[in-house]
């Protein structure tokens, strides 16, 4: 099978999106199948070997000016290539501050215009290299804000359309007026015109058929996250506490929950004292974040914490899987429905349990595993509760661990994923 997989650079940080297409689009390549991994935006970042083409199109830099100056719509495709070097393009991530929703409603709709939008010229480029030089069986977008460009690439190919679905509703409910009506209208007529959707678990299936697409949730299959096992699980010898040591991993911000992990864990503390319990931490911080995590340092040094406290910043794939073996227990209790969790299943698949908030995806990833608690949403208190009892607990933090690896290691490999996303592919084809 041909497939032009169509996905978007995340502006040089490690994204669970990224890391994701690039495992299946691997995976399905040394099966057999012709994959292109087409970046859009910026190029993409992953922690294993990148297999996406050396190339991006609708390059952040032209999509920006092509939004603010009309000349730049005109510009040869000569000269647009240049601004879409993946090397200018990632050192300009480097200096990007915010991708605020707030700020982006006019390029979003204009994105969602496609062929009628500012961005026209970027959206022929993609086709015509369609077309011409990589003639696919089936086009896959990894996000509804690029279902816009179903239109144009039916219209060259004549082949199937398929778009995923993954978390996009943190983006359109930021969006304020009164773009964001024209969004969401944009949004439910350019879905329409799409073959199917693949979303990674029910919960979000059902919500944005019903909240944003305003289609039937049969148009939509459930493709769950799948994870490269190759270095996940392989047995270490991990020290008893004390210290319990408690992990988040995740981008470091508001949203993900790391002040409420913050506060449950002062609550442990509080229960067992400072020498029992350490709290470990990992992930991208933006700019416009680290404002609260200097507020959420401060707290710990009032609360006397500092040296229970391990801030590790960015981790490779295998400083990740080293920084996964030290814990004892991991949680990252999002204040939104998270759609995906990827980090949560790298957790699992190293045989550590997890306490996670009883919403989004979380449920689903929980009962499918067996290798975790769920607790009552934004309430530091439940998170706490879940990590003490696992604390206190040995012999059922030691089954939920095994028993969340084997499942994930049975059930959310690669290529148990991969496989899946191809009977989608095989139906629609």
């Amino acid at each position: 099978m041909k497939v032009a997989y169509i996905t978007a650079g995340a502006a040089g940080m490690y994204c669970g999106t990224c890391i994701h297409d690039n495992t299946i689009a691997t995976v399905l390549k040394k099966q057999g199948h012709n994959v292109a991994l087409i970046p859009t935006y910026t190029p993409t970042r992953t922690d294993e070997t990148n297999v996406s083409l050396d190339r991006v199109f609708f390059g952040g830099v032209n999509v920006y000016l092509q939004q603010k100056l009309s000349i730049f719509r005109h510009t040869p495709w000569a000269f647009d290539r240049l601004l879409d070097s993946p090397t200018l393009l990632n050192g300009l991530a480097r200096f990007s501050s915010s991708t605020d929703a707030r700020d982006l409603g006019q390029l979003t709709v204009s994105m969602l215009r496609a062929e009628q939008g500012h961005q026209k010229k970027e959206l022929a480029k993609l086709v015509k290299w369609l077309a011409e030089e990589n003639r696919p069986d089936i086009v896959y977008l990894t996000n509804s804000m690029l279902v816009g460009f179903t239109r144009e690439i039916k219209k060259a190919l004549d082949v199937p359309v398929i778009c995923a679905l993954q978390g996009e509703d943190i983006f359109l409910q930021d969006l304020i007026e009164p773009y964001k009506t024209e969004v969401l209208d944009l949004l439910r007529e350019r879905a329409a015109e799409a073959d199917g959707f693949i979303a990674p678990c029910q919960y979000y299936a059902q919500f944005m058929a019903d909240a944003y697409l305003k289609l039937s949730v049969d148009k939509i299959d459930v493709v769950p996250l799948g994870l490269n096992i190759d270095g996940h699980g392989i047995p270490v010898e991990k020290p008893e506490p004390p210290p319990f040591i408690i992990g988040y991993l995740a981008r470091i911000c508001p949203e993900k929950g790391l002040h409420i992990l913050v506060d449950a864990f002062r609550r442990v503390v509080e229960a067992f004292g400072a020498d029992n319990v350490q709290l470990h931490v990992a992930g991208y911080l933006g700019k416009k974040d680290e404002p609260y995590l200097e507020e959420l340092v401060k707290q710990i040094q009032t609360w006397g914490l500092s040296d229970s406290f391990v801030h590790y910043g960015e981790v490779t794939r295998r400083q990740k899987i080293d920084f996964l073996n030290r814990l004892h227990v991991f949680s990252v209790p999002t204040v939104y429905r998270e759609s995906k969790g990827l980090s949560i299943i790298e957790a699992l698949a190293n045989g550590v349990p997890v306490v996670q908030p009883r919403h989004g995806a979380f449920p689903e990833m929980v009962q499918a595993t067996e290798g975790g608690l769920l607790v009552e949403p934004e309430s530091a208190e439940s998170v706490a509760l879940g990590i003490m009892e696992l604390l206190n607990d040995a012999d059922r933090r030691a089954h939920l661990g095994k028993t969340g690896k084997m499942n994930v290691h049975q059930k959310f490999n690669d290529e148990v994923i991969a496989e899946q996303l191809l009977q989608v592919f095989r139906n629609y084809l």
